[in-house]
């Protein structure tokens, strides 16, 4: 499996962003190795208003589109962050307060991460890395 953060999914989304190039190279990877693609429903609130914001409407709604067909038809599998799991990111948002600069977003996905065994992450924030809990950053 790997985890699709949200900064992975904007680049993704938006082709005029320098580093589209690099994800679409390691999401076309992970695909042609059959790896399941794994992200949260934080994440995708996160990156629907992130391209609503940057991007045109007509822009951001058939790459989110896309995004909620893969999540339906099993490509894509969309975790939802629980109140058990809210919890559990709230102690490691505790835990790391000398991390003021890691969103709660980001603490959802490392609770996520950890309980499915997810290792490697499509990400360009190096929080995944900064909270040593064995997590990469797929490059």
């Amino acid at each position: 499996m790997i985890f699709i953060d949200t900064w992975a999914w904007y680049a993704l989304g938006n082709a005029k962003e320098p580093t589209h190039p690099q994800s679409r190279r390691v999401y076309t990877q992970a695909q042609q190795e059959h790896l399941l693609v794994c992200t949260t429903d934080y994440v995708l609130d996160e990156l629907i208003t992130l391209l609503f914001r940057r991007l045109p409407f007509q822009e951001a709604q058939p790459f989110v589109e896309g995004l909620v067909d893969s999540v339906g038809q099993g490509f894509i599998r969309l975790v939802p962050i629980t109140p058990e799991r809210f919890e559990k990111a709230w102690q490691l948002r505790v835990k790391y307060r000398d991390h003021p600069k890691i969103s709660f977003t980001d603490f959802t996905s490392f609770v996520v991460m950890q309980e499915l065994g997810i290792r490697q992450a499509l990400t360009d924030d190096e929080h995944f890395l900064k909270v040593n809990m064995g997590f990469q950053i797929a490059r």
